[in-house]
């Protein structure tokens, strides 16, 4: 008898700190909401100057929403609109990426098929009009809203060729045909190559016809590289479904677990795999994110191939969107995406609203299949880690202004014939050169810009003239540096107008195989996959 009172006391205990913790917790919530109440009436009614109670109040959810993650959000009743035409499944666009250059709405890449590339349009031709209203002085945000509406419907396009000519073109509304494995074919003997873009629809279907298409080809491939660097993500299902091309049926690939319990999923492959065998390595980097970092930590944990590249980006987070009143909403994070070995690939720290890198030592281990250990809190850690290729100052400063772009266009304009993709090798620099001339190019390194700023923060300093003719000595030898440059990254600078060419007749693919033969990390797949003992020795405990 003592014993079921004693039992009974202890259940009526946890109930009771049970119960306590939750009228703490309620009560908590009812005294901030309280003293926000009561701060926002002060301000109100005493503050020096007229408040806009809507913009203040939007202030306070903001930063409240900002402190948590970058992509729990509040969207007041004036961005309703803007974000429903980018994220309604309902409204499309017109196939073809545009941009702002020279002020200008520009197509930057017609998609391959699309409707706007089959009707003759080009990178670098400028849209005027939208619907006969001008594109002058509109913000690249105003233009895309203007172009995109409910599938199916048509825009009435004015366009500027860059050739010179004018033309009206009436587009229909569509679901971008952009396709996400814009190539894949082999990289050296036996060693097949795919590139996935984006997580989009039929993406494992995609990259199964390439591997079939590759096996038919060489019966004996000896290896895959799958590559996913500066894939954003995408569809869930798609993720799985890639997964599954490489690893059995009825494997857990990803759980989403948050604090509403009913909520938590697990998804497990639901297909016949179509290659378990074949040495794989797949390519991440610091833009991976998300679908990639789903796949390419399944591939790790299950020990099914290599993984080469940097750290991706550290997204694994599910966020559903909720309706708060009066026309707005609010987007949040309600779970978090757990891979096979039980480790969470989302980054916990943020800086700038960017995954901050977190070092190995403060991260959590867990296991692989085969007992290796790996680390969660950040994203996915390669197991060949390759140093991040580095672009160039003076690329980076002509790709800002256009420059590459322009300068193929003017290519492109003299040129009637399409090149085949394997004669696509651009060398005459000093045409090149010239042309940065005639465009005014002023190249200013960040190492000049830097040292201007230093100087404007010294100039009042007591002993600022005795070390200014040391930093007049240096910025004269700074520009001295900076007027070599061009010559100095010569072969990457043809690189870049050779990609931006082949993508001009090819598309992505064009795009993609230009720069085949130059990508280290590509070269560092092959080697890996070359070297049966160590591929081997990465993959076991």
């Amino acid at each position: 008898m003592k014993r079921y009172l004693l039992i009974g006391s202890l259940a009526f205990s946890l109930i009771g700190i049970s119960f306590v913790t939750t009228n703490d917790r309620l009560f908590e919530i009812s005294k901030n909401i309280e003293l926000f109440v009561n701060t926002f009436k002060e301000l109100n009614a005493g503050y020096v100057d007229e408040i806009d109670p809507g913009k203040l109040m939007k202030t306070g959810i903001d930063a409240m929403v900002e402190s948590l993650d970058p992509y729990t959000n509040y969207i007041s009743e004036s961005q309703v609109e803007s974000y429903r035409l980018n994220d309604d499944v309902k409204y499309k666009g017109i196939d073809a990426e545009v941009g702002m250059i020279d002020g200008l709405l520009t197509i930057t890449e017609p998609h391959e098929g699309g409707e706007v590339a089959k009707a003759g349009v080009q990178a670098g031709d400028r849209i005027t009009k939208i619907n006969n209203l001008s594109t002058a002085g509109k913000s690249l945000e105003e233009c895309e809203s203007m172009l995109r509406g409910v599938g199916g419907t048509t825009v009435n396009l004015q366009l500027e060729k860059f050739s010179g000519k004018s033309e009206t073109l009436v587009v229909n509304r569509v679901t971008s045909s952009k396709n996400n494995v814009p190539y894949y074919g082999f990289v050296d003997e036996g060693i097949g190559y795919i590139t996935l873009t984006t997580f989009t629809a039929d993406a494992s279907k995609n990259i199964s016809k390439g591997i079939k298409e590759l096996k038919e080809e060489n019966p004996s491939m000896e290896g895959i590289i799958l590559d996913l660097r500066y894939n954003g993500g995408g569809l869930l299902r798609e993720a799985i479904n890639v997964s599954n091309i490489f690893v059995p049926k009825g494997e857990m690939i990803v759980s989403t677990r948050g604090k509403v319990a009913e909520n938590n999923k697990e998804f497990e492959t639901r297909g016949t795999p179509l290659d378990l065998e074949t040495p794989l390595a797949v390519l991440i980097n610091k833009k991976s994110a998300s679908a990639s970092e789903i796949v390419s930590g399944v591939i790790q944990d299950l020990d099914r191939g290599v993984i080469v590249g940097q750290r991706s980006f550290g997204k694994g987070l599910v966020q559903n969107t909720k309706e708060i009143g009066y026309n707005s909403r609010v987007k949040l994070t309600t779970s978090k995406y757990y891979i096979p070995s039980g480790r969470c690939i989302q980054s916990v720290e943020y800086e700038n609203g960017e995954p901050k890198d977190i070092e190995d030592s403060a991260r959590s281990k867990f296991k692989t299949k085969a007992g290796r250990t790996v680390l969660d809190g950040g994203g996915v850690t390669p197991d060949i880690k390759l140093p991040a290729p580095e672009t160039p100052d003076i690329i980076t400063k002509m790709q800002e202004d256009n420059l590459i772009f322009k300068f193929v266009n003017t290519i492109v304009a003299k040129t009637k014939d399409t090149m085949a993709l394997e004669d696509i090798k651009y060398t005459d620099f000093a045409a090149f050169e010239k042309f940065v001339d005639s465009e005014d190019f002023n190249y200013v390194s960040t190492m000049r810009t830097e040292l201007d700023t230093y100087e404007e923060s010294v100039e009042e300093d007591q002993l600022f003239d005795d070390v200014k003719s040391g930093i007049n000595q240096l910025r004269s030898q700074i520009k001295s540096v900076e007027v070599g440059c061009m010559n100095k990254y010569k072969d990457q600078i043809l690189v870049e107008i050779n990609k931006e060419l082949a993508s001009r007749y090819y598309y992505e693919k064009g795009k993609t195989y230009s720069t085949l033969d130059q990508d280290t990390e590509i070269q560092a797949c092959i080697d890996i996959l070359r070297n049966t003992s160590k591929y081997n020795s990465i993959l076991t405990k």
